[in-house]
């Protein structure tokens, strides 16, 4: 059983920063059906969206375009954990950020076997 937990998350000012942390349990980063290691977000009434998704190799990592140059996403195989760096806050950034794995280099959410239990990030104006 994998299990993904999230703790960090909390609240800040536009223009301050967060970091994220994931911790997966049950399995290694490098099988197949974690080697993709993603950040979703989810804001009140809006779709699930991909933020940052990354492989175990660390090779073909994106972003989604109103998080560029603002965010990093990195993954530590060896402690079984994905962070992800958000600097530059903005308000529109405030949702539930999820962590995900997939055995698929995807940008959709169904793709997705395992999922954290979410956190709020609330970024204030």
């Amino acid at each position: 059983q994998v299990q993904l937990v999230e703790p960090g998350g909390g609240s800040v000012q536009a223009g301050g920063s967060l970091r994220l942390s994931c911790v997966a349990s049950g399995r290694t980063f490098n099988t197949y059906t974690m080697s993709t290691m993603a950040w979703f977000r989810q804001a009140p009434g809006k779709e699930r969206e991909l933020v940052a998704r990354t492989r175990w190799s660390g090779i073909g990592t994106y972003y989604a375009d109103p998080v560029k140059a603002r965010f990093t996403i990195s993954r530590d195989n060896a402690k079984n954990t994905v962070n992800q760096q958000m600097n530059n806050l903005r308000p529109e950034d405030t949702a539930v950020y999820y962590c995900a794995a997939s055995g698929v280099q995807s940008d959709n959410y169904y793709d997705y076997t395992y999922w954290g239990q979410g956190t709020q990030v609330t970024v204030s104006s």
